[in-house]
Parts: structure tokens; C-alpha cells; sequence
């Protein structure tokens, strides 16, 4: 089955010329059926207050009049009567006998062309017995459908002497001109509507789409490692919405595009890290034993200066052996062994292996619980202290302050020194794995200790002033013994 291809442009624009075209097919439709009902209601009680005052004037005119219920009696009495009547309220009058026979007729042609009855029917002479009031009736011939009444003439002692018929002719023709002139009246008006919705459904789909059109292309537009511009909406409606999950779409793109980078790079690090640790070691040891071999069987006459050059050699080696090294430990992160412990056991057990005097411990809460690695987060504290000691100049006392808090639903561990400060330049590369403000090392160790942190589901942080110091400050999950 083959789909319409509608664009929404169209979809708009043609629903809302549905639209007014349906509200005027069921406007018309229901002012019809409205106007036919008032109209009919209009009718019957116009034939009604006629009737009332024909019988009225018959009354009047029987009150001192002596009639029975005799056929030549009535005809004698009423022959004249009803064509004055009948002219006066500019109704066809009809007199019929108690039998139900015609007897007298202001217009004969009315009977002479079947549209009156010469005799009334038999259901209806029983149901003007049984309710002795108004009887309204609708006949329709071929080409004439018209309201007809019938009704008891009494004398003086209420006693039915005869039938008074009534049929009236105008209430179609009138009720139609109404109607007609409304419908007409109510098709200009649609008609004017119907104009005014094409613009204004031309330019509401328009400018619908276009806005959806913009959005597209900048869907269209939106690669990883570029920068996306966010879209800009003033209104808060259903695009609104659509420009905002776009918007967030695109925060979490880049949020996404910056970890896959950091995760990228980590692992070139990682592999480079490997290969370097693998280049440097293989050919180490072997050189550490032939220089302690040729130390011990070279006999030289100044052997101080054997000794000198066979230590140095051996320091060389040594310092490249623990670069190899930290490059194993950076690529080979160990798998971490989580559980829930008091923090504050593992970092006074920390701080208690450097002099009192440098470095001092304080906890504002007792009893603070993570669930963490504790092995990783010893090696994440030695790191972080070892750094604070290092940052602090010769010349100066080292002070290294370790506080832990409670901030909210987090553990504070805050790591202060007052050594030079991290120069602005640096700060941003602080956590990438080349960078190093100390004189020895790779500078691997921040690198290390942000890859332990966030396999905690913590984060770091660090506030620093020149020649002033540097804070360190890890936030880790608050650990609940009822809950992992």
C-alpha cells in the first residue's frame, strides 16, 4: 500500500481548512435542524392563538343563537359567517359535521383538489373524541405539506354542534426564507473565515516548519568533535521542549566527546607506558651486574675513581628502573577489591608514617564510612601527601594538613601545603599524565590518582595561590552500612 507523501507543511495546512469546513457542514447542519424545530414550535402556536380567536368570534356570535347538531341548521347559520371569519384572519376556515363531513368551505377549491378531505378519517374523528381539544394534524399531499387543526364548535351548554378546521400554508415557505437567508448569511461569514484560515494556516505551517527545519539541519550538522552551537527559543511550547532536549543532547555530546577523549588518551599513555617500561628494563639488569662485575675484576690504579664511576653507573640505572616502573604501575591499574570501611582508620594509618611535625591529621566527624578500595586509597593519600611535601621549597618549613569532613552526602579528604602554588599555565593540565611540577618523576601520579578517584564514583579538586600553597580535595560517596 502506497503512503501519501504529505509533508507536515500540508498535514497543517489542509487541517485547518478541514476544520472550518466541518464546523460549518455541522453549523449548517445544526442551525437547520434548529431552525425547522422553531419554526415547526413557531407555527403550531401562531395556528393555535388563531384558532383561539375564531372560535372566539364563533362563540361570541353563537351566544344568543339557539343551534343543534343539525347538518342544515349549521350550513344555514355559519354559510356567510365563515367566509367573513375567514377573511378577516386570512385563514381557509372549514366546517365539518359531528359525522365528519364537510358542510361548508371557505375556499372550495381546497376540497376540489383533494387537499382538504371531504370527510375526516376515522382515527382522527377517535382522537378528537377521546382528548375533546386541539387536534394538530401535518397532511402532505405531492406538493403541499401544511399544518391543519381541528376542533369542537360548542353552543352555549358546551355541547359539540360542530368541527372547525384550519389549515395553514405558511408555515414551510416562511420557515424556508428564514432559513435560507441564514444559511446564506453563515456561508459568507465561513466564506471570509475559510480565507482568513488559508493565510493563517499558510503561515502557521510555515513558520512550524521552518523552526523544525532549522532544528533538523542542526541535527544534521552535529558532529562528536566539533563545536555545536546550542539552539536559542524564546517560547515554552512543544518546540521549546524540542530545543531543550536538543540542547542537552548536545551538553551531553560534548560531556561524552571529553571523556572519550581522556579515555583515549589514557589508553595511549597506557600501551606507550607499557612499551617503555618493557624497553627500558630488559636491558637493565644486565647492565647493573657487568658494571658490579667490572668493579670487582678490574684492577685499576685509582680505584676511587672505579668506585665513583661503577656507583653513579649503578644510580643511573636505578633511576631509570623506578621510571620503568612507575610507567608498569600507571598502564597496569590493579582490579579493585570495594568495601565499606572508616575512612578515617586508613588515613591516620597514612599520615602516622610522616613526621608529626610536617604533616598532621584532623576529622571533624567520627565515624564516616565509603566503600572503596582501601589499598587504592592508601596509594591515593601517599600520592596526594608525597606531592605537598615535594611542592614545599628547601628554604621553607613543609606543613602538610589532612582534614576529613562531611559535606552533604560526600567525605571531604582535603590535602593542604604551603609550597610556590601551581602557576596558572599548568592548572589545566594538573591531571593529564606528562605533567609534573617536581624536579624527579613522570609525572604519572595525579594522572593515577584521578583514574582511582573516579573509579570510586568520587571526583577531585584543587585550589591553589602562588608562593601560598595548594589544596587538594577529594569527594568521595558517603557510605551507609544498610546500603552498597
Amino acid at each position: 500500500m502506497t503512503r501519501l507523501n504529505i509533508t507536515l507543511r500540508g498535514r497543517i495546512f489542509f487541517s485547518m481548512l478541514l476544520i472550518i469546513g466541518v464546523s460549518f457542514f455541522l453549523t449548517g447542519t445544526i442551525s437547520f435542524y434548529h431552525f425547522k424545530q422553531e419554526n415547526e414550535s413557531y407555527h403550531e402556536e401562531r395556528l393555535r392563538r388563531k384558532e383561539f380567536a375564531i372560535l372566539e368570534a364563533i362563540n361570541f356570535f353563537l351566544r344568543d343563537q339557539e343551534i343543534t347538531d343539525n347538518t342544515d341548521s349549521i350550513v344555514k347559520m355559519f354559510d356567510n359567517k365563515v367566509c367573513e371569519l375567514s377573511q378577516i384572519n386570512g385563514l381557509d376556515i372549514n366546517i365539518y359535521g359531528l359525522n365528519g363531513n364537510l358542510l361548508i368551505a371557505s375556499t372550495p377549491s381546497l376540497h376540489e383538489d383533494s387537499i382538504i378531505p371531504v370527510k375526516i378519517d376515522y382515527e382522527l374523528m377517535e382522537r378528537l373524541y377521546k382528548t375533546a381539544d386541539q387536534v394538530l394534524t401535518r397532511p402532505k399531499t405531492d406538493s403541499l405539506q401544511f399544518l391543519s387543526s381541528f376542533d369542537f364548535i360548542r353552543n352555549v351548554y358546551g355541547k359539540p354542534v360542530a368541527i372547525v378546521n384550519l389549515p395553514y400554508f405558511d408555515s414551510e415557505d416562511i420557515g424556508r426564507e428564514d432559513l435560507e437567508d441564514f444559511l446564506l448569511r453563515l456561508a459568507e461569514i465561513y466564506f471570509l473565515l475559510f480565507i482568513a484560515a488559508g493565510f493563517l494556516a499558510f503561515f502557521l505551517s510555515n513558520y512550524i516548519t521552518s523552526s523544525l527545519h532549522t532544528i533538523a539541519e542542526h541535527i544534521k550538522n552535529t558532529r562528536i568533535n566539533d563545536l555545536n552551537k546550542p539552539l536559542e527559543w524564546r517560547f515554552n511550547d512543544e518546540i521549546g521542549a524540542l530545543v531543550k532536549e536538543y540542547n542537552r543532547m548536545l551538553e551531553e555530546l560534548r560531556s561524552s566527546a571529553i571523556k572519550l577523549a581522556e579515555t583515549e588518551r589514557e589508553t595511549a599513555w597506557r600501551e606507550m607506558a607499557k612499551q617503555v617500561a618493557h624497553e627500558i628494563k630488559n636491558p637493565l639488569t644486565p647492565m647493573r651486574l657487568n658494571v658490579q662485575y667490572l668493579a670487582k675484576s678490574l684492577k685499576v690504579d685509582e680505584p676511587e675513581k672505579l668506585a665513583e664511576f661503577s656507583q653513579s653507573m649503578i644510580d643511573q640505572i636505578d633511576t631509570l628502573s623506578s621510571i620503568a616502573s612507575a610507567f608498569s604501575r600507571f598502564a597496569s591499574m590493579p582490579e579493585l577489591k570495594l568495601e565499606g570501611f572508616p575512612i578515617e582508620v586508613v588515613i591516620k594509618r597514612v599520615t602516622s608514617l610522616y613526621p608529626q611535625s610536617s604533616v598532621s591529621f584532623s576529622s571533624e566527624n567520627n565515624g564516616l564510612s565509603i566503600y572503596a578500595d582501601p589499598e587504592q586509597l592508601i596509594r591515593v593519600m601517599n600520592n596526594l601527601i608525597n606531592n605537598a611535601l615535594q611542592a614545599v621549597p628547601k628554604d621553607r618549613k613543609a606543613k602538610v594538613e589532612v582534614e576529613i569532613s562531611k559535606v552533604g552526602e560526600e567525605v571531604l579528604i582535603a590535602v593542604s601545603d604551603n609550597g610556590e602554588g601551581i602557576p596558572e599555565e599548568r592548572q589545566q593540565k594538573i591531571f593529564e599524565p606528562r605533567f609534573t611540577t617536581k624536579s624527579k618523576g613522570m609525572g604519572l601520579g595525579l594522572a593515577l590518582v584521578k583514574r582511582i578517584i573516579d573509579s570510586f564514583k568520587g571526583r577531585i579538586e584543587f585550589q591553589t595561590e602562588i608562593e601560598v600553597g595548594t589544596t587538594f580535595r577529594v569527594y568521595l560517596p558517603l557510605y551507609r552500612p544498610d546500603e552498597k
